[in-house]
Order: structure tokens, then C-alpha cells, then sequence
């Protein structure tokens, strides 16, 4: 299983757990990750989810083996889009719980969460410049609505990821604890959600949802619109081979 669901009370405990791929998003995880935010949003019980990962870090995006190999028109298609959550049609609020670190599709995860918890260490990115791609999944439109527009632009354009500290300043999330304290924390968050009202939690967050995203169609499309001619450029094939072969790229612009 690359996916763990647990329920606590009215809360689900949603886990990427594939540990030793750094937790990175191919096929068989979005699969089993759409199933499991469905059973989440379909059971009547549960009125927050709490999103994280096992192993190291929380998640290091997308499985450019995977990807290379043939398998974006799983991860990145379909109910949800990628890893069958970014563009999820849901109603309920989740929580991610991030550790260690969030990159690419990784980051992207997260920021299509409603809150955020994250421990003293973790680093924030989105380095798909250095691959040959872009931040598709609603990384290069989210990420300049939770951060200063000369921060965001600095991580989309250099690659380069933020630390903890400046992501709790800018408020890219919503507290750093240390990482012991780091489901206690979520899960704390996630029992003061469930003892409220399920209608007025899921209207609020409606609400709040509209104020600050609007109606996000406009960006799927343009986002849709220059994908196919990253995904299907000499440079993304390249990136994603040198990443696997760990060397260094050799762009050609085309």
C-alpha cells in the first residue's frame, strides 16, 4: 500500500507511506490516494482529514522515474488532477502535517490543503525549473496567493526552497513545532474542527475558499494551455533522465 488511511474519532489519518522513494507520487499512489480522500469526503463520520507522510520527509513530488517511464498520464491526470487531490472537489477541510520536506508535486500537496503544520527543519520548494518542467500542479498560481509575490517568484524562477522560518513568517503555514510535537499538534488543530458544526465548518471554509482563490478555472486553463508543450519538450524528457541518472542536465531550449 502506498497510501494509509486511519480514523480517529471524526478525524481520517491519510499517510503517503513509500518511505523509501521519498514518499514521491507515481501511478499506484494517486490511485490509492483519490480512494482515499473519497472515503474521507462520503463518510458521514469523519469532518477532518489530516494529511502526512512516512519516513524522512513528507513528500519530494512527483516520481520522475515514473514520469519518465510513462505514468503522467496517471499522476497527473484525471478526478483531481495530480496525485488525485490538488484539484479534489471537496468540501471538507484538511489539515497537512509536514515534515522534513515539501518539494515539487510535494509542496503542491500541501498547499491545496486548508492549513498547514509543519516541523522546525522542514524546506519548502518548488524546483521544477531544474527538471525541465513547471510547478503544474497549482504550484505557480497558489503559491503568490500565500506568499509575497518577490518570494514566491524567487522559488518558482531559482528552484531554490525557503525554511521553515520564513514560510511561518510570510505565513505560508500555520505554526512550526518540534517535530515530536508534530501530530499532537494537527491532531489538537483537527479536534478543535470536528467538535464544531460540520455545516457551518464546511460553509465557512466554502466561503473563505472563494475569498482568497476566486474561481480558480481561469488557471487550470492557462495552466492547461502551456503544459502539453512543457511535458512534451526535449528539455523535460532531459531533466527527468538526468535527475535518474544524477547527473547534470543539459538543456537545449526546446
Amino acid at each position: 500500500m502506498a497510501i494509509q488511511f486511519e480514523t480517529k474519532d471524526h478525524i481520517a489519518l491519510i499517510t503517503l507511506d513509500k518511505a523509501e522513494r521519498r514518499n514521491a507520487v507515481d501511478g499506484k499512489m494517486t490511485r490509492e490516494l483519490r480512494s482515499a480522500l473519497n472515503r474521507f469526503e462520503s463518510d458521514p463520520k469523519l469532518r477532518v482529514a489530516i494529511l502526512s507522510g512516512n519516513g524522512p520527509l513528507f513528500c519530494a513530488g512527483m516520481d520522475l522515474a515514473a514520469f519518465a517511464s510513462g505514468e503522467a498520464q496517471d499522476i497527473l491526470r484525471g478526478e483531481g488532477r495530480f496525485a488525485g487531490f490538488v484539484a479534489a472537489k471537496r468540501v471538507k477541510p484538511v489539515i497537512a502535517a509536514v515534515h522534513g520536506a515539501a518539494l515539487a508535486g510535494g509542496l503542491e500537496l500541501m498547499l491545496a490543503c486548508d492549513l498547514v503544520i509543519a516541523a522546525e527543519g522542514t524546506i519548502f520548494g518548488l524546483p521544477e525549473v531544474r527538471r525541465g518542467i513547471i510547478a503544474g500542479a497549482g504550484g505557480a498560481f497558489r503559491l503568490t496567493k500565500r506568499l509575497p509575490a518577490v518570494i514566491a517568484n524567487q522559488m518558482l524562477l531559482t528552484g531554490e526552497p525557503i525554511g521553515s522560518d520564513i514560510a511561518l513568517a510570510h505565513g505560508l503555514v500555520n505554526s512550526v513545532v518540534p517535530k515530536e510535537q508534530l501530530m499532537t499538534t494537527a491532531l489538537d488543530m483537527a479536534a478543535k474542527i470536528a467538535g464544531n458544526a460540520p455545516i457551518s465548518v464546511k460553509v465557512s471554509r466554502a466561503i473563505a475558499k472563494y475569498s482568497c482563490d476566486g474561481d480558480e478555472n481561469d488557471c487550470w486553463m492557462m495552466n492547461d494551455k502551456f503544459w502539453p508543450e512543457i511535458e512534451n519538450s526535449e528539455d523535460a524528457k532531459e531533466g527527468a533522465m538526468a535527475f535518474v541518472e544524477k547527473r547534470t542536465p543539459i538543456w537545449k531550449g526546446k
